[in-house]
């Protein structure tokens, strides 16, 4: 084992947390802080700092798993079970056709994993039936992202530029719990004279923290942004200038707003006419501003036009595309962003080129060296791939996901996966998934190996290998390069991870994320590189510093802050999108009368199948529960503690009430890193936006039921 310190990045969220790594004499690993990585500045959450304890051998998979003829998972050989997975799927692939296997990722893996998945689908397996986990997480954002500005990044400025901004709208993130370490940039715009606006159904706490915390019913976050697009243009602060010269679409736009005037608004959200005017005040005010969203808008069947009736109001006031301002999404998972750049997401091709383009598959065959025509199209989405699974999916290979707790519906889910033909899973832990699965391989895991990840900021970062992992676990790349040969696929499939970025690198080149200009050196030496990055630049449009030399080409330096000359589109304009409130889903009625929202706790993450297996963040967060206030309590005769069982169309679930009046009467709380019978998403609704795909896991009807015992 290296003695070495070895600085690295945090295996969970989207902040992507720079730390350092020292191995120790007795197996161990030391977790500390990394004070020159500017977005954590040497913070760490507790998640963080224990993320060492999931090494542990007795935390995590040392061998291969295989079901044997009495049911039972046991111990096998790499050959053996890699052979059944190859087996199993090329005959389902044989019997059924390509698309009659599925596969299956997850936001938590590589940038060069990512595209070797997305290739492995298309090359070897011929199947269109691709698409992962980080569709339920930020879709809603990157459609209307790209509706409006013609691209998907995150956050189109880094998070420094927070703290400078006048105001900050914060619309469904308790970023004090998912991504602690960013609390500071809030903290910081605050002491800079700015003011932070949250919007919550829950007084979190992060909307503790907030000047002004706004408390919609849930679901009605697309109403309450375009409430305050009326109040922008009856008070006349549509900045019109900006308007004219930078945007198209705006008198649609404005008149789809002007229907939702603000005591209409205050009926459907709870928001007080007054509170809606004085977040008009002090968004317009100042001379910068910027609204980020999160999960909360999202998640929605209407996920899409709620993001983007917030864009529509920064665009009124000429916020977006200007210093210190502009819309900006928090991504969750820790490669949500570069997951779904490059090939593993149902219609899209490295680089974040569209599937059904020719253009787009002709470039991206000629790197793989196959024929355009080969390529298949665009698949299912998520949880319609996930839906099919047992029926038109027969056999499915699934990477860094663990749907049986994660999905909505997820009793369904697990249903659907238990009928599958074939089920094959890579993971660090067994997960609820990978203990249903016919074959389970140990891959290595974050200080293990190294490769990329892309941050929230759209910032790409490299992490670096810091112990040598334990006899018997193999790479991810090591999986599709063996399986790739077991189907007749000898080339294609390198197992270095740089060698694998190095084609990525072509294969994104002249797209929209384009990493052509970044390499593995640069990324160690300047602390991640800004996307898009192109390989070479006139020397025009970079500053003179991106030289090496007199004689040397200019090296593009990278881009922190988009849109701020043009946008994306072919005009260079950013485009309104008219959009109008609709309710969600499934409102409340006299059966299921109360509305049901899920989030995360701070000592968990995602599914939990990693933290939950971590001593000391159990003992901060041991279960799930049901946050409920007082008055719905006494209703029910529910008391602190006390099991509430939570029952929805779709099933129950059963977990301990915990009293606060930190949320709205007609609402109920639960997180969903758990499984068994606390599991939140056997409650939650997969109605899906009809752009996105993402499912409504932000809003179901549901009721209560008190518990014997």
């Amino acid at each position: 084992m290296q003695s070495t310190v070895t600085p690295t990045h945090c295996p969970y969220c989207a902040l992507q947390c720079g730390m350092n790594l020292t191995p120790a004499p007795d197996g161990t690993v030391e977790v500390s802080e990394r004070a020159d990585f500017p977005v954590n500045r040497g913070a760490l959450c507790g998640k963080g700092r224990t993320s060492a304890a999931v090494l542990a051998s007795n935390v995590r998979l040392t061998s291969p798993l295989v079901r044997d003829q009495g049911g039972t998972l046991v111990p096998a050989s790499w050959d053996e079970a890699l052979e059944r997975i190859a087996a199993g799927l090329g005959r389902t692939r044989a019997e059924h056709g390509p698309d009659a296997v599925g596969v299956f990722g997850g936001g938590g893996l590589t940038n060069e994993k990512a595209y070797t998945l997305g290739k492995f689908a298309r090359v070897v397996l011929g199947t269109s039936q691709i698409d992962y986990n980080g569709r339920f997480c930020m879709s809603s954002a990157a459609a209307a992202g790209i509706k409006a500005f013609g691209l998907d990044r995150g956050l189109p400025f880094p998070l420094e530029d927070i703290p400078k901004s006048g105001c900050v709208i914060l619309v469904g993130s308790n970023l004090a719990e998912t991504m602690p370490p960013s609390l500071r940039f809030f903290t910081e715009l605050k002491e800079n004279g700015g003011t932070l606006i949250v919007i919550d159904p829950r007084r979190t706490k992060t909307a503790e923290q907030a000047d002004l915390h706004l408390a919609p019913r849930p679901g009605t976050d697309l109403a309450l942004a375009l409430g305050l697009l009326h109040l922008v243009i009856a008070e006349g602060r549509v900045d019109e200038e900006y308007v004219r010269g930078r945007t198209t679409g705006w008198e649609d736009a404005r008149a789809a707003a002007m229907a939702h005037w603000p005591e209409y608004v205050e009926r459907i959200t709870g928001v007080s006419v007054p509170q809606l005017r004085e977040t008009v005040r002090l968004f317009c005010e100042p001379e910068s501003a910027m609204v980020l969203t999160a999960r909360g808008p999202e998640q929605q069947s209407k996920g899409t036009d709620t993001v983007g009736a917030w864009i529509n109001l920064c665009l009124a006031t000429g916020r977006a595309g200007r210093p210190l301002s502009g819309y900006g999404c928090l991504t969750g998972q820790g490669n949500g962003q570069g997951g779904r750049e490059h090939g593993q997401k149902a219609d899209q091709l490295p680089g974040y080129r569209k599937l059904d383009d020719p253009a787009a598959r002709a470039h991206v065959a000629e790197v793989w060296g196959v024929d355009p025509d080969s390529l298949p199209g665009p698949g299912r989405s998520a949880y319609e791939l996930l839906d099919a699974l047992g029926t038109d999916i027969r056999s499915l290979l699934l990477m860094a996901s663990n749907p049986v707790v994660s999905a909505p519906r997820a009793a369904h889910i697990e249903e659907r996966i238990r009928s599958l033909d074939f089920l094959a899973v890579c993971d660090v832990v067994l997960s609820e998934t990978a203990a249903l699965a016919d074959v389970v391989l140990p891959v290595t895991q974050w200080a293990e190996e190294t490769g990329t990840t892309t941050n929230l900021e759209g910032r790409v970062l490299l992490r670096r290998r810091a112990i040598t992992p334990p006899d018997g676990i193999r790479s991810d790349l090591e999986v599709l390069h063996e399986l790739a040969a077991r189907l007749g696929v000898e080339k294609g499939f390198p197992t270095d991870p740089e060698e694998v970025f190095e084609e990525l690198r072509r294969a994104s080149a002249g797209g929209a994320a384009d990493y052509s200009g970044i390499t593995y050196r640069r990324l160690a030496e300047e602390n991640g590189v800004f996307w898009p990055c192109p390989a070479a630049v006139e020397a025009a449009d970079v500053s003179a510093d991106a030289f090496d030399d007199e004689e040397a080409p200019a090296v593009h330096p990278g881009t922190p802050r988009l849109f701020l000359d043009r946008f994306a589109t072919p005009d260079g304009r950013a485009r309104f999108v008219p959009v109008s409130h609709r309710a969600i889903a499934e409102e409340p009625d006299d059966e299921y009368p109360v509305l049901l929202t899920t989030g995360r706790v701070v000592a968990q993450y995602q599914s939990g199948a990693q933290t939950r297996r971590v001593a000391e963040l159990n003992a901060a967060a041991p279960g799930p529960f049901v946050e409920l206030h007082p008055r719905l309590a006494a209703r029910l005769g529910a008391a602190e503690g006390d099991p509430v069982a939570v029952v929805s169309r779709r099933g129950r679930a059963v977990a301990p009430a915990r009293i606060t009046n930190a949320i709205r009467p007609d609402t109920v709380f639960m997180p969903f890193h758990w499984p068994g019978e606390g599991r939140a998403n056997t409650l939650t609704n997969p109605a899906l936006d009809p752009t996105s795909r993402m499912p409504e896991f932000k809003a179901c009807a549901v009721r209560l039921e008190a518990v014997e015992g």
